[in-house]
């Protein structure tokens, strides 16, 4: 079974069954799989063939699943970047992967024209892609191999360019089919899609959804931090299997009254990822809902989900760490240095990318960054990063992509960027060593970074130092400027 073939092989459901439910309607498997092969027809019809790129730069939306499903049906590689991202950074992707033409929605269209588009890159809007061809124009479903590329998710970069992850049939379809039997998915089901296109939590939702024959509801961008209406939401709509990261769990826990009064009456399980859960939230969220099966699931972009822990009653004791559990999805996990209990993380197997796109393909196990340890009941801790990469709200975030944007204005020499506090109190610190005399200020460098950057990865606090202070080998001394910031930021 390839991507592309799991919408129109779910037979658990009858085709008129819903399929995708969203602030726009409720679509069902038979409309999705008709508007999928209009959009193979349309893009067959411009030209697109096996292998090329169709960039969706979009909200979460029907026609953005149908074109993605159409991408797929003619072999092409769909590469999802959200709304939110500013049409500069959408150049700098379309840069990196060349796609055959970048769709998008009205809004899109100004902003992009706005911006002063590369005419370069074909540009168009749904609507017109739409009207291009029928799906009875469709050419024959593309016969992929399992290795060929699926889809792009463009990550942030440490030298300022995003990197395109590649995920090929294999990667993908290695994590779903386990995902979808360890939470024991089925057409009775209804998924939360809280995640965006662009971040690889998505990923279950969708698919995991399509391979049962389930209903998946999208969650508009709007609602994904808005405590109280996710948690109505989740009542309102029946939810059965919620996914996200931690902090919206936190955030509706703590601002959303989530555990007060009676759990969701449908929710049969909570699994979260992107980031570690502080413990004391898991014990009040496994306390309030005994009866949801719980999962934290780890895994860099690079390989989606390769471990997984489920939350007992056992764990309400602990005051360790939760654990990110066993290697799942068919992986294997390893530490480096090898038979250490403390170490890097490595992972080798199905679900480990085709490589970064227009680099060296991946070769060997993934070395993931991550720093593990094993726990006394023999499974895997997640002790921190051993780079700069960072998470806030559960984006990965390199800060050397926020410190190229910010290096870029003229009135700053030098700039470290840290991230201070942790989960819904996390904050994004720009330390810069100015030009002149003249100093940037925070409002500036919020804009600048808003027009090149995803909104969570603009800066929130902006100091002014007359040099950076450095370690023992020239480098930035990142512990040092973490604990002076520390020391002044409001609690």
């Amino acid at each position: 079974m390839r991507l592309h073939q799991l919408v129109i092989d779910s037979a658990r459901r009858s085709p008129d069954s819903p399929a995708v439910g969203s602030a726009h309607g409720v679509f069902s498997y038979r409309e999705l799989d008709s508007r999928a092969d209009q959009y193979a027809a349309a893009l067959h019809r411009r030209g697109v063939r096996p292998g090329d790129r169709v960039v969706l730069w979009s909200h979460k939306t029907f026609d953005a699943i149908a074109l993605m499903q159409g991408a797929l049906r003619v072999g092409a590689i769909y590469v999802p970047i959200s709304a939110a991202n500013p049409a500069a950074r959408v150049q700098r992707i379309t840069a990196s992967c060349s796609p055959a033409v970048v769709v998008t929605d009205a809004d899109g269209i100004r902003r992009a024209t706005d911006h002063g588009w590369d005419d370069s890159v074909p540009l168009a809007s749904f609507e017109t892609v739409r009207e291009e061809a029928s799906a009875e124009d469709a050419p024959p479903v593309h016969k992929n191999e399992p290795d060929d590329p699926a889809y792009i998710l463009y990550t942030s970069g440490s030298t300022g360019e995003p990197k395109g992850v590649c995920i090929s049939h294999r990667n993908a379809l290695a994590f779903v089919r386990w995902a979808a039997a360890e939470v024991g998915v089925t057409a009775e089901d209804r998924l939360s899609n809280h995640a965006p296109f662009n971040f690889d939590l998505s990923v279950f939702d969708l698919y995991a959804a399509f391979l049962a024959g389930a209903s998946v509801l999208l969650v508009p961008e709007g609602l994904a931090y808005d405590p109280v209406q996710l948690g109505s939401l989740l009542h309102r709509e029946q939810i059965t299997v919620w996914y996200s990261v931690p902090s919206a769990l936190t955030l509706m826990m703590q601002r959303g009254e989530l555990l007060a009064g009676e759990p969701p009456a449908a929710l049969r399980a909570c699994v979260f990822a992107g980031e570690p859960f502080p413990i004391q939230h898991v014990h009040e969220l496994r306390k309030a809902w005994p009866d949801v099966r719980m999962f934290n699931w780890y895994g860099p972009t690079e390989t989606n989900v390769c471990t997984s822990y489920e939350v007992t009653d056992r764990d309400l004791g602990s005051t360790r760490p939760l654990p990110i559990g066993t290697a799942v999805s068919g992986d294997r996990i390893q530490l480096h240095p090898p038979r250490s209990r403390e170490g890097e993380i490595v992972v080798s197997g199905p679900t480990v990318m085709l490589g970064y796109w227009g680099r060296e393909p991946q070769k060997g196990p993934y070395f993931t960054g991550d720093i593990g340890r094993m726990g006394p009941d023999g499974m895997l801790e997640y002790v921190g990063r051993r780079d700069h990469m960072v998470k806030v709200r559960g984006h990965r975030i390199e800060l050397g992509d926020i410190e190229a944007t910010i290096t870029a204005n003229p009135k700053v020499a030098a700039a470290a960027c840290l991230v201070v506090g942790s989960g819904l109190e996390a904050k994004i610190h720009a330390v810069v060593v100015p030009e002149g005399t003249e100093r940037p200020g925070l409002l500036e460098l919020k804009r600048e970074c808003a027009d090149r950057l995803p909104l969570y990865m603009v800066v929130d606090a902006v100091h002014v130092v007359t040099e950076l202070p450095l370690t023992a080998n020239g480098k930035t001394d990142r512990q040092a400027l973490a604990s002076e910031i520390a020391a002044i930021a409001p609690r």
